[in-house]
């Protein structure tokens, strides 16, 4: 496969295929959108190091964090919860001799000349009909997820945290604190980690005959559109504890609440599902589940080892949590 291949197929010049690939020269988004798109059909790699690799095995693994590409921000304040998954990965590749590539959106260009050259993928929190998934099935690369592949349930190479548990816990401790009403503020990305924790909310109101109240906030809305938010929930009526599955939103909710008269913990509890540098910080400070990236990428390079050496490694993997219960859900 040629870029002279490409060009035939795509009714262009040579040149026009190498910008359109490259993302350089004047030609129109329709255009360079074509020759990518016939590029893509035909399995084309434009850089020769790639083709060259994707023969024999790198010793290099790429890492894919989806939340972040949605977010489209990969230092989001306060989010330290990536960071920690990042180093917990480098630091157990390493030990397997083994290296990481973090990688962003494949099916974004300008994407980076060793991309598609590595041994496999880790893809974080993945969402329904995911692209990029698609794109390593169509290019038979090996790769394992961080969370369920929602709408996969045949898929079993993934290992996480056991959100389901997590999420019961903090529910349960929430009921003994005394909430009959709880609120859950939850993400819009389309990933298992909203879809999980929606699950397991819905079925403790039903098995209380409860009324669900479900509030959805982006998550790059951040702590300011948790204030926002929480006007919101007080106008809809003053719940006995509020749900956030990320500490932002946690952090802005009780902010927002605060400013409304609520007193929390007095009259509202609050917790999240993510520990992160506003829950630590806030006023009071807010219970939160640790989340444990060292377990949980040890388990997902194990996963992923095997696959690249053709085996049928033992999947999925469940890893352990810790609720660690703060001020804001004391009484």
């Amino acid at each position: 496969m040629t870029v002279k291949d490409v060009a035939r197929r795509a009714g262009v010049s040579i040149t026009a295929v190498s910008h359109a690939l490259n993302g350089k020269g004047t030609l129109s988004a329709a255009t360079r959108e074509h020759i990518r798109a016939v590029a893509d059909a035909m399995g084309y790699e434009a850089d020769a190091l790639a083709r060259g690799l994707r023969r024999s095995t790198m010793g290099a693994v790429g890492l894919l964090l989806r939340s972040l590409d949605a977010l489209g921000d990969y230092t989001p304040a306060g989010v330290d919860v990536f960071e920690k998954f990042v180093g917990a990965a480098a630091s157990q590749a390493l030990a397997r001799g083994l290296s990481l590539m973090l990688v962003p959106d494949l099916t974004r260009a300008p994407v980076p000349p060793p991309a598609f050259s590595m041994d496999g993928y880790i893809v974080t929190n993945p969402h329904v009909d995911d692209p990029v998934v698609a794109l390593l099935e169509k290019r038979s690369i090996p790769y394992v997820t961080y969370g369920r592949a929602p709408g996969r349930p045949d898929f079993p190479y993934w290992a996480c945290e056991d959100d389901t548990a997590s999420a019961q816990q903090v529910l349960a401790h929430l009921e003994t604190a005394g909430a009959r009403e709880i609120v859950l503020v939850q993400g819009t990305d389309p990933n298992s980690w909203n879809l999980v924790h929606e699950d397991v909310y819905r079925a403790w109101c039903a098995r209380r005959a409860t009324t669900p109240r479900l509030y959805e906030l982006a998550e790059g809305a951040g702590v300011e559109g948790g204030v926002e938010l929480a006007a919101r929930i007080a106008a809809d009526g003053v719940p006995d504890a509020v749900f956030c599955l990320t500490g932002r939103h946690a952090a802005g909710v009780q902010r927002g609440l605060r400013a409304c008269g609520v007193d929390v913990p007095g009259r509202t509890l609050v917790a999240t599902a993510s520990d992160s540098e506003h829950a630590r910080g806030a006023q009071p400070a807010i219970s939160a589940v640790v989340l444990n990236p060292v377990d949980s990428a040890a388990a997902l390079l194990d996963i992923l080892q095997g696959l690249i050496a053709g085996e049928r490694p033992e999947a999925p993997r469940v890893t352990k949590s810790l609720f660690r219960v703060r001020e804001s859900t004391r009484r």
